[in-house]
């Protein structure tokens, strides 16, 4: 049963970092703007906060879930 749960938090942790990853991905953009007149062009990278901030949380979550997935595969028998 002990190893029933390990690999179910592999995967809700695998799951959490995806995740997490995906809010990384919406949180920076980049908008690219032509040359005008006497202005050149250039390129503008936006950082949006809530989605960073669900991006950390979701590492943050990702990662204690894979330290009790470790703890419960290492533990022995014993215990």
């Amino acid at each position: 049963m002990r190893w029933l749960a390990v690999i179910a938090e592999f995967v809700i942790a695998a799951l959490v970092a995806v995740a997490g990853l995906w809010c990384w991905r919406n949180g920076v953009q980049t908008g690219w703007f032509t040359p005008t007149a006497d202005a050149p062009g250039f390129s503008a990278t936006r950082y949006s906060g809530p989605w960073l901030a669900g991006s950390a949380a979701s590492a943050i979550i990702a990662g204690l879930i894979f330290i009790d997935m470790v703890a419960r595969g290492v533990r022995t028998r014993g215990e």
